[in-house]
């Protein structure tokens, strides 16, 4: 699951900072503008949509908070931001310079802060299942039973035997059974992952897959079919992916400054495309976590919601640990105080994470490079479990 379509090598991350420079000097490097003198991890007021408020205020400890910066050196890990949510304020933002690949740009050092774009890389899947959400709350689509072929008839002359049981569900569970293999090396002939970029028709590639096993009965993450789910809300809404989610997605979240890359062939990265500020990827968390409201207005129903989170299958292999998923979603758990804690996740190939944890009410999100690294992503859930979940102090 590597989804690095803008390469056919995997370059090594960098670290974020060498192992000499101090905790302080990095928090120091890593405060945004306007942000100096201010206590640390403190957000900006950059008029996003936002109400910003104190950890303190919302039940956190903000000196367990400010402990990041120092713990990601110890580690020497690549993360690029940390955003934290709390009560549906944001109450903590931190970045740090270092290597990255941004899609569509040279690969080496950045510097990032409140309003700096990043790659959401394979986040894009969830935010994708969102608008199949969206596309059947709005009844352009009729439900998740609906056949995929039936919205690619002017691909009937690919049809392989087995494709006329798969549905909408099957792809949204990545179990529709059809052969597809993207865990190898993005240079194995074998990955499937690199024709969605190199093909002139990548949906052809898709929907000519032969099938491996029935429907419901092999969960196999699958980049090719978050590309036909995409691809079938644009047929749906008469309208491009983009256009549709700016409408009705990113408008109302107030997200504006917005990316979503196209492959090399012209064709939009449904699985993995989008780039957004950290802080407006936090809102999709906060989307979720509310069920689907933001600012009293129901964006996507809370039905859709409850149905994305409820885990389908057990993800065999990926990430480690015990981990399920849902409609493009990740369900996951960590042990903290010796509490365990229920969490829902988007995840993006380098380390983008969205953490949802309801029974905290908090959403974190973090960006990072850890591109081919062995425990990518792996910064993330040690911060969430070992500093975030145990600052809050209003637990029961």
């Amino acid at each position: 699951m590597h989804d690095q379509f803008s390469r056919f090598t995997i370059l090594g991350a960098g670290l974020v900072l060498a192992l000499s420079i101090s905790a302080t000097h990095l928090r120091a490097e890593s405060t945004p503008p306007g942000q100096q003198g201010q206590a640390c991890g403190s957000p900006s007021s950059i008029d996003d949509g936002w109400e910003i408020a104190s950890p303190d205020n919302v039940g956190m400890d903000g000196a367990q908070l400010c402990t990041i910066a120092a713990r990601l050196t110890q580690r020497s890990t690549a993360v690029h931001s940390i955003v934290v949510v709390r009560h549906g304020k944001l109450v903590f933002e931190q970045y740090f310079p270092g290597y990255d690949q941004p899609w569509g740009q040279p690969d080496g050092q950045y510097k990032f802060n409140a309003t700096t774009k990043h790659d959401m890389r394979s986040a894009s899947k969830s935010v994708t299942s969102l608008l199949v959400g969206i596309a059947i709350d709005r009844k352009l689509i009729a439900g998740v039973d609906e056949p995929v072929l039936k919205f690619f008839p002017d691909y009937a002359a690919v049809k392989q035997p087995g494709w006329d049981a798969i549905t909408l569900r099957h792809l949204l569970t990545m179990s529709s059974g059809f052969k597809w293999d993207e865990a190898r090396d993005w240079t194995d002939p074998k990955n499937d992952e690199p024709h969605l970029l190199t093909e002139p028709d990548p949906l052809g590639y898709v929907l000519s897959r032969p099938i491996a096993a029935p429907p419901d009965t092999l969960w196999a993450y699958s980049g090719g079919s978050t590309e036909l789910l995409g691809n079938i809300v644009e047929r749906a809404s008469k309208t491009s992916l983009e256009a549709f989610a700016r409408e009705v997605l990113f408008q109302p979240l107030g997200i504006t400054d917005v990316e979503w890359k196209n492959y090399k062939n012209g064709k939009l990265a449904a699985a993995a495309g989008l780039r957004l500020r950290p802080r407006d990827a936090a809102k999709i968390g906060q989307l979720v976590l509310n069920r689907g409201q933001w600012n009293g207005q129901q964006i996507v129903s809370a039905d859709w919601i409850a149905q994305s989170i409820t885990p389908r299958f057990q993800a065999v292999g990926y990430f480690g640990g015990t981990l399920f998923y849902g409609y493009q979603w990740w369900m996951g758990r960590s042990l903290a105080g010796g509490r365990e804690i229920n969490w829902v996740a988007a995840f993006g190939w380098g380390g983008q994470r969205i953490f949802i944890v309801p029974e905290l009410d908090f959403v974190m999100m973090t960006t990072a490079s850890q591109y081919g690294q062995p425990k990518e992503g792996l910064a993330a859930v040690d911060i969430l479990t070992n500093i975030v979940i145990p600052s809050v102090r209003d637990a029961h």
